[in-house]
């Protein structure tokens, strides 16, 4: 994403509930000035493995996929009032998801500069597949991707910015994608958790320090204490200590069997976070 421009923003359009991320998503495009493109999902259901014994009938099959489709179509004519109260530029896409193959939305998703997408949220039924469609936009397309909260958060507030910081390419790769977002921040606390590491760890704070610095951008660099609850927690704990709207980190994970894998960080913080995370792999 060239820095200090967001032109173009991809949401993943809930089929229920509020449809936060798309009024989020709206609301940036409105603020940047970007083009918005909602993609609504139709997922077919997936099958377990027991029930090959006794097959499910067909009609069933057929009835749950056509009820997929129209709660996409539904999700579309939402998304259009949305973006239209927004007053932005807007188009409605349609993909459908077999067996768990995001390819669709990956293909929807390459030629944008920010996809925004819900937090998956396993206590209110969720979205089918949601994880697996995070991990999706994240390696497979490589679009930096922002994650909404299941709760709490209307908008992407971004004054007080969190960002995670551990020297590797890709959380490079998430601090560059969040340039536009970042100039528009009051403030800035770079976060290295101790691993232990104390020489490299003062010397990649130097580093991100002087780099967000010559952007103008007023920054403070703070090592914290690896959390028994790990990483992920230590940096969930220092956001909501410091009251931070935002977050920036990379985006870990490893390939197994053609499949991404979030790697543990990243999954605890995807999952617990209550504020939006601007992730990059």
């Amino acid at each position: 994403m060239a820095e200090g421009a967001i032109k173009d923003i991809t949401v993943i359009v809930d089929n229920g509930g509020d449809r936060r991320p798309a009024r989020l998503a709206a609301e940036l495009a409105r603020v940047t000035g970007a083009h918005l493109t909602g993609i609504a999902l139709a997922v077919d259901p997936i099958v377990p493995v027991y029930t090959v014994a006794a097959p499910i009938p067909t009609d069933f099959i057929v009835a749950a996929h056509e009820q997929s489709v129209a709660d996409a179509k539904a999700a579309l004519a939402a998304f259009d009032a949305i973006a239209s109260a927004a007053g932005v530029t807007r188009e409605g896409r349609f993909a459908e998801s077999i067996t768990g193959d995001f390819s669709g939305v990956v293909r929807n998703a390459l030629l944008t500069d920010l996809a925004v997408v819900g937090q998956d949220d396993p206590d209110a039924g969720g979205e089918p597949l949601r994880g697996a469609l995070i991990e999706a936009l994240l390696f497979q397309s490589g679009v930096p991707t922002l994650l909404v909260p299941a709760r709490g958060v209307t908008e992407l507030r971004t004054q007080k910015a969190i960002v995670a910081w551990n020297g590797s390419a890709q959380a490079a790769r998430a601090v560059r994608a969040a340039m536009p977002l970042l100039a528009r921040a009051e403030s800035v606390l770079v976060v290295i958790v101790d691993e232990g590491a104390a020489p490299a760890g003062v010397e990649q704070g130097a580093e991100i320090g002087a780099y967000l610095a010559r952007h103008d951008l007023k920054v403070e660099v703070r090592t914290v204490a690896n959390a028994h609850e790990g990483a992920g927690q230590a940096i969930l704990n220092l956001a909501a200590e410091e009251d931070a709207t935002w977050l920036v980190m990379g985006a870990y994970g490893h390939s197994r069997i053609r499949q991404f894998l979030l790697g543990g960080v990243t999954r605890h913080v995807l999952g617990r976070a209550a504020i939006p995370i601007l992730m990059a792999h």
